[in-house]
């Protein structure tokens, strides 16, 4: 009887830990973003999250691919890095089975030369790089023709845009489309083209002010919100919840504007 009792001891020890471990597992996070500004805001959550008893960890990457497809693999819990036109795109090249769980913040893109002050001195024929990423073209462009420099043909979708769609081009501006938008900084620094076009991830990472030291930039009513992935269906789950609570919290908000003036903007 005795033998029976501790057997049975031990196998319900033995479940309580089982139950325990699974807790604590479901208690952790792995998180993949780009290292500014998106780390730096996950970071400012990571004590938010500890006081729900969420322990959040932050994988940092440099490009736009693989974030995704470790996603999709089950490496991440969540990524942080993309905005929606991007990541609605991935979704329809890739067939990836995920879903938006928040917006966060918008990131203006902007045009930043070492040769001009002032997009008004741009010269005739001006060469502007910017990057071969296809869901930033509309973007892009957009931006462009709200600052006077080209025109897009009447009823085209901006957020799909292409040069094609380019109507009126009064300085005859010659776009480079051919660089990898992590490459665009080191293009600026060397000086080549004429300007180039910044996402303000790389410039914020490069030490770049966007709002000092463009030449241009993209408004607040951007529709290219940065948003929080998860694989369909995860969502709903609490720590995904609790993630995306924090990161719209008043906390979170403030140390955006605080941190970055302007350069970054919160969203809810």
């Amino acid at each position: 009887m005795k033998k029976f009792l501790a057997g049975a001891l031990l196998s319900v020890s033995a479940l309580t830990l089982a139950a325990c471990g699974g807790e604590e597992e479901d208690s952790k996070l792995v998180v993949g973003a780009s290292n500014v500004p998106h780390a730096e805001i996950l970071e400012q959550a990571k004590p938010l999250l500890e006081e729900q008893g969420i322990e959040l960890t932050i994988e940092t990457y440099q490009d736009y691919v693989l974030p995704n497809q470790d996603l999709d693999s089950g490496d991440l819990d969540a990524n942080f890095f993309q905005h929606i036109p991007y990541f609605e795109g991935q979704k329809e090249e890739f067939g990836y089975d995920f879903e938006n769980a928040g917006g966060i913040h918008i990131e203006p893109i902007g045009l930043y030369s070492k040769k001009y002050g002032s997009i008004e001195e741009l010269p005739e024929g001006a060469t502007i790089l910017m990057s071969n990423s296809v869901a930033d073209h509309g973007r892009v462009l957009a931006m462009l023709e709200a600052q006077g420099l080209i025109k897009l043909a009447e009823g085209v979708d901006k957020t799909a845009a292409e040069l094609t769609d380019i109507v009126e081009n009064p300085k005859n501006l010659e776009f480079d489309a051919n660089y990898e938008a992590a490459l665009l900084v080191q293009l600026y620094e060397n000086e080549e083209g004429d300007a180039v076009l910044i996402n303000s991830n790389y410039a914020l990472d490069a030490g770049l002010n966007p709002m000092e030291d463009s030449i241009a930039i993209e408004d607040s009513e951007s529709p290219y919100v940065n948003i929080i992935a998860v694989k369909a269906g995860d969502e709903d789950k609490k720590e995904i919840k609790a993630l995306v609570d924090v990161l719209h919290s008043k906390e979170i908000q403030d140390f955006i504007v605080e941190e970055w003036g302007g350069s970054v903007v919160p969203v809810k």
